[in-house]
């Protein structure tokens, strides 16, 4: 992000925070708007995520850290110009004798030369279950003459009782040298947390300094309470279809034939012409029309049925056909597509996860839809609840704006017996590292499948998509990322235009 940006998106950053997305800021030079810049977005991200009074002292850590990578991304330059080898310990004492002073006096130009050498310094916040990270990193890879000297400076910090106290060492010449990461450490403690809580290392081509901060104790405990209210007070929500239960049960006996569970679909006029329509749909993209459920059944396969199941019943107590819902339902019959096709041209030789993606990802969000369903008098009743329970009014709004809603709905299809994998797909398709790795291979497609539409939507940009999912789908560029999304958008609008999507009942 370049200084012609600098337009504080609150509510792109609101987003974020809630929803466990990297915000990023990019920078060469590290101006000084650019540093005002990431101080007021820092702002905006803890007072959403109810941590405001750690600003000022979690400021200073992201600029310290910020001007460090500065600094290294600057000696590559410096040592370049001068012929020497930064990672030769006698060539590095050489260099460093005269760094200081010779960078001073021409500083602009070595942040040019850094610039046209594209050294860049990016700077990430992201809230990821109970901790909220906060990462400096820079692409130049530290060595480990800097690496054993940082720890030292860590080391350092031991021997202050108090931020106070390395404080006035600072206003001592002879001891204010490389004060700086001591005072992090200080800062760090002074807010409750240890040395433990900031690491730097190496990876890919990259310097890495993160500060990882534990959302406080009773914030977690009075979401987590909220969250068993707001489940426990959906009374209005139905069993699931007991139509559709028997049909699962006949599916997971080993004795049951393909034509008994045909047959027995066949039976509920309505079910079979919605089963029809989805298996029609735009998803599966079958090379000709099924007509019958027999050839459906045979084709998608028995786990692929069942899982139909899942989403047509939710789809049947869920979708009532208003329209503050009829977004949220596009989204997910899109995000469904994106999923299935995903597992389909990428992830073809992972067992079961083409039948797994596209309810995964059609039901992902219904934590929402489900939020959606509740009526004015259970909002008022849970504001009670937080009354009572002394609950802050600002983690009800996070939640009522989106927050948890994954927990929300993986809570909801776990009432429902829905299966483990399908529970996780719901639980972390904003969190995909932090799902079990059983369940990791239907919660990244998930989680990508939502990605592309939040992509193509202009929501989040590439540089905030987990890294880690990008490399197990083999995107290396955006470009080639940017790609993909315009295809699959384009057979999804090219297909869902010829297919109707809703189901036959309501038509």
């Amino acid at each position: 992000m370049g200084a012609s940006e600098l337009v504080v998106d609150v509510a792109k950053i609101k987003r974020a925070a809630n929803n466990s997305i990297a915000l990023n800021i990019l920078t060469y030079t590290l101006p000084h708007d650019i540093e005002v810049y990431m101080e007021e977005v820092l702002d905006i991200f803890l007072t959403e995520l109810g941590q405001k009074k750690l600003k000022d002292y979690l400021v200073y850590c992201l600029r310290e850290l910020a001007v460090n990578a500065k600094k290294a991304n600057t000696k590559r330059v410096y040592f370049e110009s001068r012929g020497l080898d930064i990672n030769d310990p006698a060539q590095y004492e050489e260099g460093m004798s005269s760094f200081k002073q010779d960078t001073m006096d021409n500083i602009a130009y070595y942040l040019q030369k850094q610039k046209e050498k594209g050294y860049y310094i990016k700077i990430i916040y992201q809230a990821k279950g109970a901790n909220i990270t906060l990462e400096v990193r820079n692409n130049v890879e530290i060595n480990k003459t800097e690496y054993v000297r940082i720890h030292d400076k860590l080391a350092r910090s031991r021997q202050y009782s108090s931020l106070e106290e390395a404080l006035q060492q600072v206003l001592d010449p002879s001891e204010g040298a490389g004060l700086g990461l001591v005072i992090l450490v200080l800062m760090l403690k002074k807010i409750g947390l240890d040395e433990e809580c900031f690491d730097i290392w190496a990876e890919s081509g990259e310097t890495v300094a993160r500060i990882t901060v534990p959302v406080a104790a009773a914030r977690v405990e009075a979401v987590s309470t909220l969250t068993d209210q707001i489940v426990n007070s959906i009374t209005s929500l139905p069993k699931f279809p007991d139509n559709i239960v028997q049909i699962q049960r006949l599916i997971a006996d080993p004795n049951s034939q393909i034509v008994d569970i045909a047959r027995y679909i066949s039976t509920d006029p309505a079910m079979t012409a919605d089963l029809l329509k989805l298996v029609n749909s735009a998803a599966y993209m079958m090379a000709k029309k099924v007509d019958n459920i027999v050839d459906a059944v045979k084709l998608v396969g028995l786990r692929g049925i069942k899982n139909l199941l899942y989403s047509y019943g939710t789809l049947k107590i869920l979708d009532d056909g208003g329209t503050d819902k009829k977004k949220l339902w596009d989204h997910s019959y899109r995000a469904a597509y994106y999923a299935y096709n995903l597992a389909k041209n990428f992830k073809a030789n992972v067992k079961g996860l083409l039948d797994d993606a596209y309810v995964g990802g059609m039901l992902h969000d219904m934590g929402k839809i489900i939020f959606s369903s509740v009526h004015p008098e259970l909002l008022e009743r849970i504001k009670s609840f937080c009354s009572e329970k002394d609950i802050p009014s600002e983690t009800f709004e996070s939640i009522a704006g989106g927050m948890n809603h994954a927990d929300i709905g993986a809570r909801i299809s776990e009432k429902w017996n829905f299966p483990d994998s399908l529970v996780a797909a719901i639980r972390y398709h904003h969190e995909p590292t932090l799902a079990p790795v059983d369940f990791r291979d239907v919660v990244n497609v998930v989680y990508l499948a939502n990605v592309f539409c939040e992509y193509e939507g202009g929501n989040i940009s590439f540089e905030q998509i987990e890294p880690s999912v990008l490399r197990d789908y083999g995107f290396t560029s955006e470009k080639h990322f940017k790609t993909v999304v315009e295809k699959m958008s384009t057979g999804f609008r090219q297909e869902s235009g010829r297919t109707p999507r809703e189901p036959a009942s309501k038509r």
